[in-house]
């Protein structure tokens, strides 16, 4: 099996991890880093990939994901409660439900039903 998983930058890696794993749940998968501030690191939820790269030199910055979730409604009332602002999923005129938010380095989340 092959799979694309995206690289988001972060100015540190310890805020990223809180974010990501305290309040959206992702399960870390690895981690590289020597002093918790700077390094790689690889998250999982259900399925859904991340990767966090602190500092990511020589790349871009306020990078955008998008992830792929059959019960968008839930997930959306599960992290509303832990997201300030969070707006509800809307019908996009493709087909889809989607919703969105910025983690702490201002990279967009984006979610798809």
């Amino acid at each position: 099996m092959s799979i694309a998983v995206p690289n988001l930058p972060s100015s540190d890696l310890f805020v990223a991890k809180q974010f990501y794993v305290e309040t959206l749940g992702f399960q870390v998968l690895f981690e590289s880093s020597e002093d918790g501030h700077s390094g790689l690191m690889g998250l999982e939820r259900e399925g859904m990939r991340v990767n966090v790269d602190s500092p990511m030199d020589g790349h871009g910055r306020k990078a955008c994901v998008s992830l792929e979730e059959d019960d968008i409604d839930s997930l959306s009332r599960e992290w509303s409660a832990k997201i300030e602002g969070l707006e509800p999923p809307v019908e996009q005129p493709w087909g889809a439900r989607t919703f969105g938010f910025q983690d702490p380095d201002e990279n967009t989340v984006f979610v798809l039903g």
